[in-house]
């Protein structure tokens, strides 16, 4: 699979992992003491919807376009508030078919303590992220592998924080990849909060990333997965997921109110589903 992301920008599985990472950030927002995020795939850092590439496949229009639509039940707009009032953020100051990717969403959040480390290895889309991030100096956009960005930067010297690993799968190997990066950089921040992103067109590759996981002795997971029974998956992605490491209290709380209202309102067929699964290495 390859996931040049100007194509899907906005789409489901965008609007699952943003609206998620906003409510990482809020948990870590709750304590006084600074915090970095290492978001390893960054990407450009910010979308236009209304470019060739994102009206050639129109997915946002499944995605960011259907929770715009309407406002949802008063308990899941409240957890989805950071995330909308970074989009509207985001549009206010670049117009409507702007959509904010990661690192924005980071750098919206972010205190004046907090920091950003933003990886993109493609030249390309490095110059947009670099752009994005501007001269704020909470925030490093490095023309430079994600994996090696990982390695060079856990632990972060705040102790506390988030690595967002978002990788393209470009590669068929991807997974025995993020497995492995992940378990190396679990070893030296074991105390870190992850957030491990994976299509789901194999479900033998996600069932034998969690049980490597596990078998590494690494507990605290909980899995996010929806499947938005998209009529022509088999040409392109119906479902997506996130394995959280270490989730900070309450999110599974948080992620058992949205989940059921996102795959409703983001369903493409008639049989959606949607998985919220605490993960222990007992069982």
């Amino acid at each position: 699979m390859n996931y040049r992301h100007g194509f899907h920008a906005g789409n489901f599985a965008d609007v699952l992992k943003h609206v998620i990472l906003t409510r990482i950030l809020t948990h870590l927002n709750a304590k006084d003491t600074p915090y970095r995020v290492v978001d390893t795939h960054a990407g450009a850092g910010r979308y236009d919807l209304g470019s060739e590439e994102a009206l050639r496949t129109h997915e946002w229009k499944d995605g960011v376009a259907r929770i715009d639509r309407s406002l949802l039940s008063p308990a899941v707009e409240e957890l989805l508030k950071p995330w909308r009032n970074a989009l509207a953020g985001a549009r206010a100051l670049y117009g409507a078919d702007a959509y904010p990717g990661s690192p924005w969403l980071c750098r919206h959040a972010m205190r004046a303590d907090d920091r950003l480390i933003a990886a993109e290895l493609h030249e390309h889309t490095h110059k947009k992220l670099a752009a994005v991030l501007g001269r704020d100096s909470r925030c490093k956009a490095l023309a430079i592998d994600g994996w090696n960005v990982l390695r060079a930067n856990v632990p972060p010297k705040e102790r506390r924080g988030l690595a967002l690993i978002d990788p393209p799968f470009e590669e068929k190997d991807e997974f025995a990849t993020l497995e492995a990066e992940f378990i190396a950089a679990h070893r030296k921040w074991p105390n870190g909060i992850y957030a491990l992103w994976y299509p789901v067109k194999d479900r033998v590759a996600v069932a034998n990333l969690t049980s490597a996981i596990l078998a590494a002795g690494i507990g605290r997971l909980l899995r996010l997965e929806i499947d938005v029974d998209r009529p022509e998956a088999a040409g392109g992605l119906s479902a997506t997921g996130l394995l959280i490491v270490n989730p900070p209290w309450k999110l599974a709380e948080d992620a058992a109110i949205l989940l059921p209202a996102l795959t409703e309102r983001l369903a493409q067929g008639p049989s959606p589903r949607y998985l919220c699964e605490p993960i222990r290495p007992d069982g």
